[in-house]
């Protein structure tokens, strides 16, 4: 069926002067024979005659027969290229690979006839024939584990200087906005508290809950043996207060608002939105980092406190179910077994914690690069730095107050 799309179908395209019955005569004898190779000895030349098509369809049968030469008792060899037909990039490799294997044994190699521009295509193949650099010699495994420590800390030494920069950077820009609180903006500070904050009630508080039932149920396990079932309460309030519920609400934060901190950062990075903001004169740290700092160590105590509650009801649930401890009882025995500041410890490392995990998911989102595996890539180091960071910080934290005697 004719294309009416397509004119030239069901022509011959010849070359113009040229009648379409040669056209196709021609091409019949240059795909009917194939390409051929001569061999005869001038003196102590090797003279190989090139004949027919040398292409692609054609080299196949002399790519053998090239390969397995072996010419004995002549100093040079010649390379005819008069009788060619037809010569393409596969030809002019085959011609190349031959004359660098008969050079490397010690044989003169020249080429002879031929156009101009199947020289050309030889000459263009050899350019582009680089040898592959020989692979590095085995290393010591020793030597290798002390490399990449070497290069794995002054990577850490390299990020940890950034951080610290970006650290500082952030703090002048929260001073100068306290100096100048217009700066401040609040629909989005207030934007963020609601996704930091309120959005994270719900996880926060069954985590919390459940935490609180565990504890109670392991203390009562333990110390039933003893007949001190009532110091279960002493061992929840305690752990709650001033561990558990903070711990693992800066984690549940980390993981949640801190890596969405660098996915939108690292987001609109990559769209190049935060370089539009300084073209328009925006400073990105007013605009992305402040609300987001600021919102975070503001929430984050009230979350905490939130926890605290949680993990005393969780408690006293089980306490309740399990030492048929009444409501009233744990409340007496909290009231007189637990400090009041069990409370305030958790309490004062809240907003330190906060502050580490927001300027920790921002600095990795300035970080990105742009495409989108990056944003992945700092995602998940955002979520890792800032929960190891959050441990070390509560160890330093329990070693001070274990100094202090609180």
């Amino acid at each position: 069926m004719r294309n009416p799309f397509n004119p030239w179908q069901g022509r011959d395209v010849v070359a113009p002067g040229r009648p379409r019955a040669a056209a196709r005569r021609a091409e019949a004898s240059s795909t009917s024979s194939g390409a051929r190779l001569g061999q005869r000895r001038d003196a102590d030349c090797l003279v190989l005659e090139l004949a027919g098509p040398w292409t692609t369809l054609t080299v196949a049968a002399q790519d053998v027969v090239l390969d397995t030469l072996a010419p004995n008792g002549v100093r040079r060899v010649r390379i005819d290229l008069t009788a060619l037909e037809a010569f393409d990039t596969a030809g002019a490799l085959l011609v190349h690979r031959t004359a660098k294997q008969l050079t490397s044994r010690g044989l003169e190699v020249e080429l002879s006839g031929g156009l101009k521009a199947h020289r050309d295509l030889i000459e263009t193949v050899r350019s582009h024939d680089l040898d592959c650099p020989p692979p590095p010699p085995a290393r010591n495994p020793l030597v290798t584990l002390m490399a990449h420590t070497g290069r794995s800390t002054f990577f850490v030494l390299d990020e940890a200087v950034s951080l610290i920069n970006f650290l500082g950077h952030t703090v002048i820009v929260l001073i100068r906005s306290l100096v100048r609180p217009s700066r401040i903006r609040v629909t989005a500070l207030i934007n963020q508290m609601e996704r930091t904050g309120l959005n994270a009630m719900p996880i926060v508080g069954l985590v919390s809950f459940l935490i609180g039932v565990v504890l109670a149920y392991q203390g009562a396990d333990q110390l039933q043996k003893f007949g001190a079932e009532i110091f279960t309460v002493n061992l929840v309030g305690v752990g709650v207060l001033r561990e558990m519920a903070i711990l693992l609400t800066a984690i549940i934060v980390a993981g949640r608002s801190g890596s969405a901190f660098t996915a939108q950062i690292g987001t609109m990075k990559v769209n190049e939105e935060i370089d539009a903001m300084r073209t328009i004169g925006l400073d990105p740290m007013e605009v992305l980092v402040l609300p987001r700092v600021v919102a975070l160590v503001l929430v984050l105590p009230l979350l905490t406190f939130y926890a605290d509650i949680m993990g005393l009801l969780g408690g006293a649930v089980m306490a309740n179910w399990a030492l048929d401890i009444s409501f009233f009882q744990f409340a007496r025995q909290f009231n007189v077994g637990v400090p009041v500041w069990s409370f305030w410890v958790g309490m004062i490392k809240a907003p330190v914690f906060a502050f580490i995990i927001a300027v920790i998911g921002c600095y990795e989102g300035f970080k990105v690069s742009i495409s989108a595996e990056s944003v992945g890539q700092r995602t998940t180091a955002a979520v890792v730095e800032a929960i190891f960071l959050v441990i070390v910080l509560d160890a330093l934290f329990s070693i001070i107050f274990s100094i202090l005697g609180i």
